[in-house]
């Protein structure tokens, strides 16, 4: 007589997440006022561990951002390029196109728009900058694209591919400054060459004019998506591609357009830097700010008006870390994981808002 074979029986883990029926906005809020509330305690915590008063650290964090109008006009001026380029990456990620290379297109932007700054500065002001902004869109632009025609054409992994953009564009920049494009005037030091006055942007309110392009970015990014047809054929892609194939729209072309209009936006991102803040070219030009936009873009679920508002929020926290570090003696790295844990929890309420941890059910007696 046979033995009956064996059945193997899959162990249920003893705690597993499970997604949750959609929040209401009030238990949303709540989740996300409880994490910044968590994550001061935590970071309070840290800075309690390091031999400093988190009262003391905190109000100088918001201190060190408003106590001067070059204070605040510093603050403003990172909040330029952190919420131009989040704008940029939010086209890309509201067709599920995981553009990681933000940082790349914006150095991309500032790498073209340099070319008319350097060698056409006996242009017409307003003309220079013209071309400045027009340049700065089709190099990002086309450093978007780039990833989106692999795709398109061999199905190519967006993520790795733009990830690795970034830093061929870092490299590309480093070939100028020691190549074509060095300061022979810099004694050996392998730089590009300061700007001409022509060539800068000019300031309005003490900052340059990138923040009105930002104000009005945020509004044309908000209409496109929400009030257009390719608004409205980008949401559907993102949503399903058969889908968007039986309402006959050209997923291909779609994901081109798209992947451009994402590039570019970072690219006048990098206008900005160059033109506006630093007046040169330099392997600090993104300084960090196409990655920081992605957290960004994520935290406000692609939002623009929120994304102004979160950027500007970084940019304090930024800022005022700067400040605990030279007032406290802090070490760069202290002020950087103060950053981290903050975000951490920040980043932690995100996935409660959609799931949460549910126990193993009990199994009745005898396995029925």
């Amino acid at each position: 007589m046979s033995t009956p074979a064996t059945v193997k029986t899959h162990r249920e883990p003893l705690l597993h997440t499970v997604k949750h029926a959609e929040r209401s906005s009030r238990q949303t809020v709540a989740l996300r006022l409880a994490a910044v509330a968590l994550s001061l305690v935590a970071g309070g915590i840290f800075i309690l561990a390091i031999g400093q008063n988190p009262f003391a650290v905190y109000a100088t964090i918001v201190k060190g951002a408003f106590r001067s109008p070059l204070a605040i006009q510093a603050t403003i001026k990172y909040t330029i390029p952190l919420c131009i380029c989040a704008l940029g990456v939010t086209l890309a990620f509201k067709m599920r196109f995981w553009n990681i290379g933000g940082e790349g297109q914006l150095i991309m932007g500032g790498v073209f728009a340099s070319w008319f700054a350097l060698f056409c500065t006996d242009w017409p002001h307003p003309l220079l900058l013209a071309v400045m902004f027009v340049a700065g869109a089709i190099g990002g632009g086309l450093w978007g694209l780039l990833p989106a025609v692999f795709k398109s054409r061999w199905n190519t992994n967006e993520t790795l591919f733009t990830l690795m953009l970034n830093y061929i564009a870092l490299h590309i920049v480093s070939w100028l400054q020691s190549g074509p494009w060095r300061d022979e005037g810099a004694n050996g030091f392998n730089k590009i060459a300061r700007f001409d006055k022509n060539a800068g942007l000019d300031k309005v309110l003490g900052v340059h004019f990138g923040w009105i392009i930002m104000l009005v970015l945020v509004v044309l990014v908000w209409v496109y998506l929400k009030y257009t047809k390719q608004g409205y054929e980008i949401s559907v892609v993102g949503e399903s591609q058969d889908t968007a194939r039986y309402a006959g729209i050209h997923v291909k072309k779609v994901v081109l357009r798209t992947m451009f209009l994402s590039g570019a936006i970072a690219g006048i991102a990098g206008v900005c830097q160059v033109g506006g803040s630093d007046m040169t070219l330099s392997m600090g030009v993104a300084g960090g700010v196409g990655f920081t936009a992605i957290i960004v873009a994520w935290l406000c679920q692609l939002n623009p008006g929120m994304i102004l508002v979160v950027s500007f929020l970084f940019s304090v926290l930024e800022k005022g870390s700067g400040v605990v570090q030279s007032e406290f003696g802090l070490s760069a790295d202290s002020a950087d994981v103060l950053q981290g844990v903050i975000l951490f929890f920040i980043l932690a309420s995100e996935f409660f808002v959609r799931y949460g941890f549910a126990l193993r059910k009990k199994q009745p007696k005898g396995g029925q």
